[in-house]
């Protein structure tokens, strides 16, 4: 009796050091990482994952997992009816189960995607301001069954979690909200200027038909960063889920360059597209991939040259897929480089040339990483610019289904 009485105040006393760890950040992937590793070692359990609840699709998807990568995770949704974590939001009460197989609100979907078979399972709610924000689960006990003070204690700490999650996704939105109302003060200047100047009387009907192009030009832009803004905003916070599936990356860039073929021969620029024989099948959310393509192709034709060239092409390792974007444009100053996929980053030379939000690349890093990828750079003045993205390998292969000229 004693030995026990001494174990729950050590692990009382390891709950107040998690506190502690908990309030140092203001990153929600640290922060998720260390709930879960927190949840695992207090219960005894193999592995922990959280669950985060996006009221507004009533849709629980995984977010961070002991036992999975971000890319796998990424995409794994979890219903609400037919599922205990679903059970447990609905009813905002902890679960407690022996053998999750023989439960029939279990959810064996996600077994098959992370090969971690569920035995034992303890979940409770996380909960703020009477609002549920999602499930921490853990998974199979290393001795014995999960017990009532391996519930009292993950209910403490997931009191702390949810105030934790809560506080830094604030922290986020209020940090990404100052940037982007920093961002509007510019058109919205040139809004207010242009609509003064047009109740002037003396202005010409040419000045007012230039002004009016102007007003639209600011309101498209206004639009686009608008837009851009929330699909950042969306990224960053993890509630944009990749559907992913496998799909022949020959036919998405040959998809890609015939958006893009009119704006090509507008600037006068060559689009080429190279994809070898056999190329394997990509996996991952073709929508998402095809829109950092799309952004990419969309930069290399806007900076680049009359006659200039822009080419897409794939290349395959062993163990990556390498997507090459390269153009024959003005290229990127060195100091320039590390800051190219920062919020709202602009490069100086080029401001003249085209305007844009400065959110594009962002968003393109924040898929890319999504899909367990990595986006590099390299350019040179005067010579061009090439974009390269890496995905992994799938595990299956396809060719291009017609032959393209």
């Amino acid at each position: 009796m004693a030995e026990i009485k001494t174990e729950r105040l050590d692990g009382y006393r390891r709950l107040i050091d998690i506190a502690r760890d908990l309030a140092s950040t203001l990153d929600l992937d640290i922060l998720l990482s260390r709930i879960v590793h927190a949840a695992a070692e207090i219960s005894g359990a193999e592995a922990a994952s959280i669950l985060l609840y996006d009221d507004a699709s009533r849709q629980l998807y995984f977010q961070v997992s002991t036992n999975m990568d971000e890319s796998t995770r990424r995409g794994i949704t979890v219903p609400l009816d037919g599922s205990i974590a679903g059970w447990i939001v609905n009813n905002r009460r902890p679960v407690r189960i022996t053998n999750a197989h023989e439960d029939p609100r279990f959810y064996s979907n996600v077994e098959a995607v992370t090969g971690l078979t569920t035995q034992s399972l303890l979940g409770i709610p996380l909960i703020t301001k009477n609002k549920v924000v999602g499930v921490l689960e853990a998974l199979n006990k290393h001795k014995g069954k999960f017990t009532d003070a391996d519930e009292s204690m993950l209910l403490v700490l997931g009191a702390q979690a949810a105030v934790a999650i809560e506080n830094t996704r604030l922290f986020q939105q209020s940090d990404l909200i100052s940037e982007f109302v920093h961002e509007l003060r510019t058109p919205l200047s040139s809004l207010s200027t242009a609509t003064y100047l047009l109740l002037r009387p003396e202005m010409s009907q040419e000045q007012r038909e230039q002004i009016i192009n102007n007003i639209h030009s600011e309101t498209m832009r206004l639009n686009a960063l608008a837009s851009s803004f929330l699909d950042l905003a969306r990224l960053e916070s993890g509630r944009v889920q990749f559907r992913k599936v496998a799909f022949s990356l020959a036919d998405l860039m040959y998809e890609c360059k015939d958006v893009m073929a009119s704006k090509a021969v507008e600037d006068n620029i060559q689009l080429r597209v190279e994809s070898p024989d056999g190329l394997p099948l990509l996996e991952g959310d073709r929508d998402k991939i095809k829109q950092v393509l799309l952004n990419l192709l969309s930069n290399a034709l806007k900076y680049n040259r009359p006659n200039g060239t822009v080419m897409l092409r794939a290349e395959v390792t062993e163990n990556e897929i390498c997507i090459h974007v390269q153009d024959t444009g003005v290229g990127i100053p060195d100091e320039a480089l590390p800051h190219l996929f920062q919020k709202f980053y602009r490069v100086r030379e080029h401001e003249s040339r085209a305007s844009g939000t400065g959110l594009g690349l962002s968003i393109c890093k924040q898929i890319v990483h999504g899909h367990g990828g990595r986006i590099e750079i390299k350019s040179k003045l005067g010579v061009g610019t090439v974009f390269m993205v890496y995905f992994p390998r799938a595990t299956k292969s396809a060719q291009r289904k017609e032959s393209v000229v």
